[in-house]
């Protein structure tokens, strides 16, 4: 056996429920942080303030909470297998890259509307500068119309 590894266990001896994992109130933190969630996302879906992906990815997120909060001994478990020896580091661990992949794919939506918006932005002022020519040339011609003379009949004199 190593030094780390004896240094670890000799840490996990001293250090009085270490090897419990996360506390009941922990645990009921977890379960009433993860209703809360769910709560709030379909209140959030119900008024469409978030779209119906994201409001997937949150509930799983929140779903995954909920089985940490029911099945106490389950984080404890997961980190014996992967030999980690403080469970709640392996929360933290596991909740930060939740949030690292949850942040690349904001970036990557974020790069995504960004093109649209500039090509949308290139559009509407092609279509702005079609209207300003289809103005003037209206207004070209009403000039055109409104310098000719008119007959006493009320019709146009340079056609008689």
């Amino acid at each position: 056996m190593n030094d780390v590894a004896a240094m670890a266990l000799l840490a996990q001896e001293e250090i009085p429920g270490i090897d419990e994992g996360l506390s009941l109130t922990a645990h009921l933190f977890l379960l009433a942080g993860a209703i809360g969630s769910v709560g709030f996302i379909l209140w959030l879906l119900r008024h469409r303030k978030l779209r119906g992906k994201y409001a997937m990815l949150w509930t799983a997120a929140a779903a995954g909470l909920m089985v940490l909060a029911l099945f106490p001994g389950l984080l404890s478990t997961v980190s014996g297998w992967l030999g980690v020896y403080y469970a709640p580091a392996l929360f933290l661990v596991v909740a930060i890259g939740f949030l690292l992949v949850i942040v690349i794919q904001f970036s990557w939506e974020l790069s995504r509307m960004d093109d649209r918006t500039r090509t949308l932005a290139e559009e509407v002022g092609l279509l702005h500068a079609e209207l300003d020519r289809y103005r003037a040339a209206e207004a070209a011609a009403e000039d055109g119309a409104a310098s000719r003379p008119v007959a006493p009949d009320g019709g146009d004199a340079a056609r008689t």
